[in-house]
């Protein structure tokens, strides 16, 4: 049968429209994820599968963490890949990002994913939500808990940033957050005026002790996600938005939290890992320090400085942070006494080089063993995988060390 070819923007409007209304019958079926539907007889649906909350280090007394930057998800196997030697690969396709998450996961079994933005490529897809699914398909398969945030990519198909975020938050498993609850959400200023903060995925989850420890009921490892924006102008020129100061605001407002205040909340504050997207303005300063890693291209980060490195600093909890954006850069450095790491590129749609096999960061945070039971997070260390025939382990470091 002779295919009719459409008006672009007429596929594109009604693609919108079909994603905007999957969405809605998403979040409508949301309000049903606390009671089962019944079918017939003892049959039941529900709706999203939830992971085991709150998350908490192992009884062995480690928590590992498998991030995953820029996958660059398309449309699935017609998807072609870039920057590949014609010699790796028969037929290479967004099912060799997929090929590759699903060895990862089984070769590490991380305790929670964080996925650093670009999730999917929006101009490559014209159904978001089609492309999310598959993008996020294995970590959905795994059982095991993920979140994410939003890269500069992911809303050029057809959902908005809050569309994304929203809708990456009610898929299995998944532990993502549109934003802070209420009453982080806003702030005040000097003047009495109050504002949203900026961005969506921006959100707080605590890890907990080790279960039959001491600390089993307290939080004792924040993991922070933030929304670094997307493309943005600035005096005429071309940038990136980055972190924005109601962000920053909302990050230095966030307090220890147990589960069961008590006398077993540690005496200090826990040590956090941020999550996001886009590099803040001090990486570069970054080429001319000792790195483990390679630093291969120049870092595309906002012309504006909104403070991130020194909010950071001024917290005192924050001991690393881990980055996406610019592919072929896989570099941990630092500055100012934290660690900045990049996750290498993922993705097989995503740019990469030739014969520099994608990649993957893994995080393992470890517990200090008191004399009757596991205490709070003693080590942080950090390595990478290469999507190679064994998987080569790499650049073992310590970040943080008690």
């Amino acid at each position: 049968m002779p295919l009719t070819a459409m008006d672009p923007h007429t596929t594109h409007h009604q693609n919108r429209k079909n994603s905007l209304l999957y969405l809605f019958l998403v979040l409508a079926a949301a309000h049903l994820l606390s009671r089962n539907l019944s079918l017939h007889g003892d049959e039941t649906v529900r709706v999203k599968k939830l992971p085991d909350l709150p998350l908490r280090f192992r009884s062995d007394g480690t928590f590992k963490i498998l991030q995953v930057a820029d996958m660059h998800y398309g449309i699935g196997k017609v998807t072609r890949c870039r920057d590949v030697l014609p010699s790796e690969f028969d037929f290479c396709s967004d099912l060799n990002t997929t090929h590759f998450l699903k060895r990862i996961i089984r070769a590490e079994n991380p305790d929670f994913i964080a996925f650093t933005g670009d999730n999917i490529f929006g101009s490559s897809t014209p159904d978001a939500a089609e492309s999310l699914i598959k993008a996020f398909g294995p970590a959905m398969e795994s059982g095991i808990p993920w979140a994410a945030v939003l890269g500069n990519h992911d809303h050029e198909s057809s959902m908005n940033r809050e569309e994304l975020m929203s809708f990456m938050s009610l898929m299995d498993y998944s532990v993502s957050q549109i934003n802070p609850s209420f009453d982080g959400l806003t702030r005040t200023t000097k003047g009495g005026v109050t504002t949203k903060i900026d961005g969506f995925g921006n959100y707080n989850i605590k890890v907990y002790g080790a279960p039959g420890s001491m600390m089993a009921n307290s939080s004792i490892l924040n993991l922070f996600f933030l929304d670094s924006g997307a493309r943005a102008y600035y005096q005429g020129f071309r940038t990136y938005e980055g972190i924005r100061e109601s962000q920053l605001n909302w990050l230095q407002g966030q307090k220890q939290d147990p589960l069961n205040p008590s006398d077993e909340i540690p005496p200090s504050k826990p040590p956090a890992l941020a999550f996001f997207h886009i590099p803040i303005p001090e990486i570069p300063q970054l080429w001319y320090k000792k790195i483990v890693g390679q630093f291969q291209e120049a870092v595309a980060c906002p012309r504006v400085n909104s403070g991130a490195l020194k909010t950071f600093v001024s917290m005192g909890d924050v001991k690393a942070v881990f980055m996406g954006h610019d592919h072929t850069n896989d570099f941990c450095g630092n500055l100012d006494g934290i660690w900045f790491c990049y996750g290498g590129g993922f993705g097989y749609h995503a740019y990469g080089k030739p014969g520099w096999p994608r990649r993957a960061r893994i995080i393992l945070a470890e517990l200090k063993k008191g004399k009757n039971s596991w205490m709070g997070v003693e080590r942080i260390k950090t390595w990478k995988r290469l999507d190679d025939k064994k998987l080569s382990k790499i650049d073992e470091q310590i970040l943080w060390d008690q």
